[in-house]
């Protein structure tokens, strides 16, 4: 008589608590950061060079800036190109690529063009929208659009042009019409790039707005690089700088964290 012998699950123990806590993603950050900070105080205090504060002397210099005020107005200043020329280089650079993504002829007239700006030193054109343009506000937009607009355009480009066939194969076979197609298939498919040249794209904005502000007339945060460096108030000089970074990674933070909420709630952590 034949005996049926059936194989039991092998139980695995649940990882501790311990080790999901310790690679906690906000964790990992957070133990980057005090890193860098940590090697930024003893690289001050070292000293290596008469320049480089101490990062307890450069909170110290951003405190007081705040408290007086100079350093939210100087920001307010620094926003108000910056958030212009990005709205205009998200609008029309994804509008442009997506274009020259569906038509031939488009690409043709267009990738040229921006494969050109995205090699080509930019800084070099703001003496010449100065000269054009001004020292106002039109010359700062038009620095932070030529700066971030080619990434985006061509990240968007390359998002729409790399469309998986299958899915387009599929939405034909259903009777879709072009519309539906891009509305439904193409730009969904192509939002995880485009959303990473929106955020490339305005790494670059704030990079041409800080140089606007430092090659056409000193405004705002450049006001303040420019003045400490002349007086040799270096902790106020990194305080303006270190400004400037902390809202670009806050904003590129939020560009990530909408791209996410709207079009990948595959990649949302489960609570």
């Amino acid at each position: 008589m034949s005996t049926l012998i059936t194989e039991q699950p092998i139980a695995v123990a649940p990882r501790p608590w311990t080790d999901h806590a310790l690679l906690h993603p906000w964790l990992l950050r957070g133990l980057s950061l005090a890193l860098v900070l940590a090697a930024w105080e003893y690289a001050g205090r070292v000293p290596i060079s008469p320049a480089f504060p101490t990062f307890a002397d450069t909170a110290a210099a951003w405190l007081a800036m705040l408290q007086d005020g100079s350093l939210l107005r100087a920001l307010w200043i620094t926003l108000q190109p910056l958030a212009i020329g990005l709205l205009i280089s998200g609008l029309l650079g994804v509008a442009i690529g997506v274009a020259m993504g569906l038509n031939r002829l488009t690409e043709w007239f267009g990738a040229p063009i921006f494969i050109v700006l995205q090699s080509a030193p930019l800084a070099a054109l703001i003496p010449l929208l100065t000269f054009a343009y001004g020292i106002g506000l039109t010359s700062k937009v038009l620095t932070v659009c030529i700066m971030a607009m080619p990434v985006i355009v061509l990240n968007a480009f390359n998002a729409v042009r790399h469309t998986p066939g299958s899915l387009l194969e599929m939405g034909k076979s259903f009777l879709g019409s072009k519309r539906q197609l891009i509305l439904a298939i193409v730009l969904p498919a192509a939002s995880p790039v485009i959303f990473a040249g929106l955020r490339l794209g305005a790494a670059a904005g704030f990079i041409g707005a800080i140089l606007a502000e430092l090659l056409i007339t000193p405004t705002g945060i450049g006001d303040i690089i420019t003045y400490s460096q002349s007086i040799a108030d270096y902790p106020a000089m990194y305080a303006a700088i270190a400004t400037v970074i902390l809202f670009s990674v806050l904003f590129i933070e939020l560009l990530e964290w909408l791209e996410i909420r709207l079009f990948r709630p595959d990649q949302r952590v489960p609570r």
